[in-house]
């Protein structure tokens, strides 16, 4: 396919589910308010726990959105994934039915699936034997459920997916996406990013890997990206969807538009479990494939939406990456970690940033980086400390990196209908 024949993809829908809120708008709000979403957990009883806060999603009712039976037999992340999805294809306005099904499909990206269900299984089958487990665990455990299950109850019948990346999950299957409009095999995907991890397990292997922040009494503060005294990640739970679009098919039933796709670069570190490569080599690489598939150019660059986790690895690697790819233009791009406010929601973490990318792009805003009170010296970028700015965002990157040495950057312009 030559590139004239590669078609433009642009952004319709957006919905959020988060710790700052569980629509879209209320997401933005918090971002741009620099609103703290982290705090003690109760999802379960955290006191013989290291770690004791995260990023809860609070007051969200999935009656709202799924049948009250068939909520039952989903996880929270499926049920997540589901109503993220519903909220999405309302703000694009895009119904599907019988004359698009076959051309619309969804990929949905997790870290670690029905961890939950999971868990309180092997409480049954250790206290009630194997004949008590439900005979819904296994399909509500597995990963890909809430992409089938967001088929199921939207009826969109076309490709369908779940990219199972760890961190870098949620932004896989946007770029994933991406690249099945511009070659023609579908014409709107619902896709993005779910995750419902904060369980005991899951914080007490992550504390285990000493990846958290044990900062306890002062949840408000424990997350801060960049800052000499950050301390590990904070946990985070919810869903980021976005509906893509193949251009002409939006023009055509008159979508909103927020803002067009123009990259997608992906790589693998190749280097070790958990740790990013020496000097940022593999995410630098992810971050120039992304800008030459964009056709973009360093000093092009007007926002940069961090991973920044907060954990002493990835921040200053990331830095470096940044600065390798983008040469001396990189001290003159703002970067953010949204992860500051929201917390780490690991697979669903790219579904919510690419939306704070694409929100950023057509507000011209850049959220800022909360809790930033002393800069690493080897983090000497500008990090949008504490408070929004305003600024023209025309070209914005959205980085994701994920155990296992998975990079991901997408790339989102502001909408052209005359740019070739």
């Amino acid at each position: 396919m030559t590139k004239a024949e590669v078609k433009r993809v642009v952004v319709t829908g957006m919905a959020a589910i988060t710790p700052l809120g569980n629509t879209l708008a209320d997401y933005w709000q918090g971002l741009m308010e620099g609103r703290n979403g982290i705090g003690p957990i109760t999802l379960f009883d955290p006191a013989r726990h290291a770690c004791r806060i995260a990023g809860e999603v609070r007051g969200f009712d999935p009656t709202a959105f799924i049948d009250r039976k068939d909520a039952k037999r989903m996880d929270r992340f499926a049920q997540f994934g589901v109503a993220a999805s519903k909220q999405a294809l309302t703000d694009a306005q895009l119904t599907i039915d019988g004359t698009n099904a076959t051309d619309i499909g969804v990929i949905i990206g997790t870290g670690v699936g029905g961890l939950k269900v999971m868990e309180d299984q092997q409480e049954v089958y250790l206290t009630k034997g194997p004949d008590r487990c439900s005979p819904f665990m296994i399909p509500m455990l597995i990963g890909n459920m809430a992409a089938g299950l967001t088929a199921i109850h939207t009826g969109a019948k076309g490709p369908n997916s779940c990219s199972v990346t760890a961190c870098a999950a949620g932004s896989n299957a946007i770029g994933d996406a991406f690249r099945l409009i511009q070659h023609g095999y579908a014409k709107a995907m619902i896709c993005g990013g779910t995750e419902a991890a904060i369980t005991p397990l899951s914080v007490a292997g992550f504390a285990s890997a000493r990846a958290l922040s044990t900062r306890n009494d002062d949840p408000a503060h424990a997350s801060r990206p960049f800052d000499q005294d950050r301390d590990g990640f904070v946990l985070g739970e919810g869903a980021g969807i976005l509906i893509l679009e193949e251009l002409e098919f939006a023009r055509q039933r008159g979508a909103h538009i927020y803002a067009e796709v123009v990259g997608y670069g992906l790589t693998c570190d190749a280097y070790h479990m958990t740790a990013p490569s020496p000097g940022g080599e593999g995410a630098s690489r992810a971050i120039e494939f992304c800008l030459k598939d964009a056709g973009i150019t360093p000093d092009q660059v007007s926002y940069i939406n961090a991973h920044g986790t907060s954990t002493p690895a990835n921040d200053s690697t990331e830095t470096a990456a940044i600065k390798r790819a983008l040469g001396d233009n990189a001290y003159n791009v703002p970067i953010s970690s949204t992860k500051s406010m929201t917390g780490h929601l690991l697979g669903g973490s790219g579904g919510i940033e690419a939306i704070a990318t694409v929100m950023a792009v057509f507000h011209d805003r850049i959220p800022p980086t909360i809790n930033l009170e002393q800069p690493e010296p080897a983090c000497d970028l500008d990090y949008v400390p504490k408070v929004s700015r305003a600024c023209n965002v025309q070209v914005a990157l959205s980085n994701s990196f994920g155990f296992g040495g998975h990079n991901v950057t997408l790339a989102f312009r502001k909408y052209d209908a005359n740019h070739q």
